[in-house]
């Protein structure tokens, strides 16, 4: 009997710490924000503060209708930046952050259902500015996470990114070591899968710059 009720005791304290969870990441906890406010912004597009990462407002559509996200996490911010600066509608316009990156394909092939080349990281290559940075899944984040790369470094080492709904009190820009290694570069970032991007690997280096300018 003492046996059940410590099994029973068990089950009704890890539902009341699950419950407390998503009711404490549903507010917003920072007093100095409220959701909604503009709180960064890169190449004229704004990342807002959503409060708590479990808030969501409303679904975002684009005046064509395509689906921008749920308002504001962290999908609709890239999703609404590669609409506004690179005319790019993804072909499958829904999933979680860490559904963004397709572990069965090798890095530099087409992600066909985001319609961008997709990256692993480690695999030799950087990202470079605009490209959207995929995190995987944690124990406190089943969703995983994405961001968009603003910066890249090679002399100092260091990636910078922006995101949106990383937390009431989290900064909108992170950055992340760089590390090379028998001429390989990596993120230094257990989280980091891979990125995403516009850039063909196809496509000559000395015409990348022409390739992103007319998407």
């Amino acid at each position: 009997m003492k046996h059940k009720k410590k099994i029973v005791t068990f089950f009704v304290c890890i539902t009341l710490v699950a419950a407390g969870y998503k009711a404490i990441t549903g507010f917003n906890l920072n007093t100095h924000h409220t959701v909604g406010d503009v709180i960064d912004s890169f190449d004229g597009v704004n990342v807002y503060f959503n409060g708590g990462v479990n808030h969501v407002s409303e679904r975002h559509l684009a005046a064509d209708g395509y689906n921008l996200g749920l308002k504001y996490q962290c999908v609709e911010f890239v999703k609404r930046y590669y609409y506004q600066v690179f005319n790019h509608k993804m072909p499958d316009s829904y999933g979680h952050a860490k559904d963004f990156f397709d572990a069965t394909l090798a890095s530099g092939a087409l992600n066909p259902r985001r319609g961008l080349f997709q990256y692993r990281n480690g695999s030799g290559t950087l990202p470079g500015v605009g490209d959207l940075l995929v995190y995987k899944a944690s124990a406190l984040n089943r969703y995983g996470h994405v961001a968009i790369v603003t910066a890249v470094d090679q002399q100092q080492k260091y990636i910078e990114i922006i995101q949106q709904n990383a937390g009431p009190f989290s900064a909108p820009r992170e950055q992340y070591a760089l590390v090379f290694e028998q001429g390989i570069w990596q993120i230094q970032h257990a989280r980091i899968l891979g990125w995403l991007s516009v850039t063909d690997p196809a496509v000559p280096e000395s015409g990348l710059e022409d390739a992103r300018d007319t998407l």
